[in-house]
């Protein structure tokens, strides 16, 4: 059975399982979406890339209607406002590489505090952030443009805040890549 294509693993799922997996897609909850689809298909030979695949087509199904997750601004304004609510000053700006499955690589900004010590979420850069931040031009140039729009709002921040700004692989993606200390 796994050869089946997309469209005839859907056609197996029970319809009440169907209606769970668009109302996921339809809530842009790609990952609640395959695990149901792998969870419903799995005895039957289904992968959790199959499962993603089945999802993906989903969400060409139903484009527009999807109600997206909203991007993560990166304007100094907007992060400023961010790296304030932290509980205590910050002490640095880092940005680190991670990623999945769905998004492939994605840089996330924070602001890292001493005390209390802790790292602060303030952006998750994924491909379409970066594009809509930097405009197409920008985004063309050789470098991922994740790595490009997060070095760019990083440094911007931790300038405007008098802090270190950290990106231990800015050209590569690498989710070990050393990390800021004092």
């Amino acid at each position: 059975m796994a050869e089946l294509t997309t469209s005839e693993w859907w056609e197996l799922l029970p319809e009440g399982i169907r209606g769970e997996v668009d109302g996921y897609v339809l809530q842009d909850a790609r990952l609640r979406a395959a695990r149901v689809v792998w969870e419903a298909c799995r005895g039957r030979g289904l992968g959790l890339h199959e499962a993603e695949r089945v999802v993906h087509e989903r969400y060409l199904h139903h484009g527009d209607r999807i109600a997206r997750a909203p991007l993560s601004p990166l304007g100094l304004e907007s992060l400023a406002a961010r790296a304030s609510g932290c509980p205590g000053p910050v002490v640095a700006i880092e940005a680190v590489w991670d990623g999945d499955t769905v998004h492939d690589w994605f840089v996330i900004l924070l602001a890292v505090t001493a005390e209390p010590a802790g790292e602060h979420h303030l952006a998750t850069v994924h491909r379409e952030t970066a594009v809509r931040h930097l405009g197409g031009a920008r985004a063309g140039e050789s470098r991922r443009p994740e790595a490009t729009a997060a070095e760019a709002a990083g440094r911007a921040l931790a300038g405007h805040l008098a802090v270190p700004f950290h990106f231990g692989s800015p050209d590569t993606p690498d989710d070990e890549a050393p990390r800021w200390r004092p």
